[in-house]
């Protein structure tokens, strides 16, 4: 079972890439650190300081400036990001996450708690890579 989110960032797809793997950069719209550049074969860990969080991401695949493809989770979830430049101002940004089990009794509010969380970040990256706004991250409560 997967959960696609997609997006529209007025940047052309290096900045859209560059945000996510670069650790000075992902503070700006998602976790507050990353331990390094993402690159394929690495383990990453982020960090989320405002929630006391910390854990590991397996960075499967890179294809600079169109694909991101990572494992995380305490059920390996794989999640995929695709960059897709519309021209050099615009790109379309695709996340699908795979590996949600379908016989969870808890599943539709799993997908739902994941598709929400995805929509906040890429919210998040809009803001931050279209107008500057770097402190939107830590406005999400979870209860």
């Amino acid at each position: 079972m997967n959960n696609l989110t997609k997006f529209k960032i007025k940047k052309p797809a290096n900045e859209v890439f560059e945000a996510f793997v670069d650790p000075s950069k992902i503070g700006n719209f998602w976790f507050t650190s990353s331990s390094e550049k993402w690159e394929q074969g690495k383990t990453i860990t982020l960090i989320y300081e405002e929630y006391n969080a910390k854990g590991n991401i397996e960075v499967l695949e890179i294809d600079t400036n169109k694909k991101i493809v990572f494992q995380w989770g305490s059920e390996g979830n794989v999640v995929t990001i695709h960059l897709k430049e519309l021209d050099h101002s615009a790109t379309i940004i695709e996340v699908n996450e795979e590996g949600f089990n379908e016989q969870d009794d808890d599943l539709l509010n799993n997908m739902i708690g994941n598709k929400e969380g995805w929509v906040f970040v890429l919210s998040c990256l809009k803001g931050y890579l279209e107008f500057g706004i770097n402190d939107l991250r830590t406005g999400l409560v979870k209860d």
